[in-house]
């Protein structure tokens, strides 16, 4: 098949280059000592996730009890989940995937501890890390004391074991994040508690991942695909609709690219420019979560009815 006989739209990915990235990456953790454990929610390919394994990955990361479980039916066989777990459901579906596979969750609170600890069994303990945040602001408990009483309450549980500290530390904070593991670190040593795994993550900061001396683990994700980042930024005064700063995109050389495309001037469906703002004005009124599923499918406003350009 050629370029010209695939059908549009579709998705390609340049397999040397995916290539490239990955022994690349996993070259920088194993140089400096790290643990890599790629976060898959980029890809989603279990045959992508095979390969990052096999150059040396210790496991993989995926976000969703979901992705987990394609993950192991794909032959994947330890995971890391960083997302509380909450409910009846999803616990019942955490403990049947923990039964196939080697697992780990996180939890940055008593009441999500509260479910793993009437889920799991001392005959199968689930390794349990704390979420800490470092700075970015997300999730995680606020304090190396925290951290250290969460940790007690895993250890006392009897289906759970302390697995440990994780962090997804703001973009170039890695001085301030390694301050918090590191105090957080030598805290819980004090208390006889001493964290098998401290995992740090990001892309953007996985060439300074040594930085952060405290850490044991990284989990990269987007860095799969990105040997090349493109952006376009427009910064406007909402009042007067001035427009204040522009970024376009690729460079002017960028020959990869076909040169300088100002993707803020190109010309878009309103539809995607309105996207991110509608988006935004839903998730300020709590009428939906970034994990909100839409489906895209006819819809009637009171006789509206939006069409795509092939009018379907």
């Amino acid at each position: 098949m050629t370029l010209d006989e695939i059908d549009t739209p579709a998705v390609l990915i340049d397999l040397d280059r995916v290539a490239a990235n990955l022994t690349r990456a996993q070259a920088y953790a194993t140089q400096h000592g790290l643990a890599l454990r790629p976060h898959v929610k980029t890809h989603k390919l279990p045959r992508l996730a095979r390969e990052q394994m096999a150059l040396g990955a210790v496991g993989i990361t995926a976000q969703k009890l979901g992705e987990a479980e394609a993950m192991a039916d794909g032959g994947l066989a330890d995971i890391f989940l960083p997302y509380n777990i909450w409910g009846a459901a999803k616990l019942a579906r955490l403990r049947a995937l923990h039964d196939r596979v080697t697992l780990s969750t996180t939890t940055d609170s008593a009441e999500i501890l509260a479910g793993y600890a009437a889920t799991f069994t001392r005959e199968k303990p689930l390794t349990v890390l704390i979420e800490c945040d470092t700075g970015a602001g997300r999730c995680g408990v606020q304090t190396p004391q925290q951290a250290l009483d969460l940790a007690r309450a895993i250890a006392a549980a009897p289906g759970l074991h302390f697995g440990g500290l994780m962090t997804y530390p703001p973009r170039g904070g890695e001085d301030a994040t390694d301050l918090w593991l590191s105090g957080a670190r030598h805290l819980l040593a004090a208390a006889g508690l001493p964290p098998p795994v401290i995992s740090t993550g990001g892309s953007p900061g996985l060439y300074r991942a040594h930085q952060v001396t405290a850490a044991t683990e990284h989990r990269p994700g987007t860095y799969v695909y990105g040997d090349r980042m493109q952006v376009a930024i427009v910064v406007a005064d909402h009042q007067t609709g001035e427009i204040l700063a522009s970024i376009g995109s690729a460079a002017y050389r960028a020959d990869q690219r076909q040169g300088f495309v100002d993707m803020t001037t190109a010309l878009r469906s309103p539809g995607s420019t309105l996207k991110p703002l509608i988006y935004g004005l839903a998730f300020d009124e709590g009428l939906a979560h970034p994990e909100t599923l839409i489906d895209d499918v006819p819809a009637d406003f009171n006789g509206y009815r939006p069409q795509n350009f092939d009018r379907q």
